[in-house]
């Protein structure tokens, strides 16, 4: 399971690879995050970040 910081950077690592600029860019970064840290991160919890990082 990745630390709340780790996660920040996996947020925002996934964001810049998939070029997201908004929330309608959300599945994408969420696809990312999951193919890459399936299993190790909460993604309720990333979903969330995710949002209030794009919105």
């Amino acid at each position: 399971q990745l630390s709340d910081k780790e996660m920040e950077k996996a947020i925002a690592d996934a964001i810049a690879k998939a070029g997201a600029a908004s929330v309608k860019d959300m599945g994408k970064v969420m696809a990312e995050l999951k193919a890459r840290y399936a299993g190790q991160m909460d993604f309720a919890k990333a979903s969330a970040a995710v949002k209030a990082k794009l919105g």
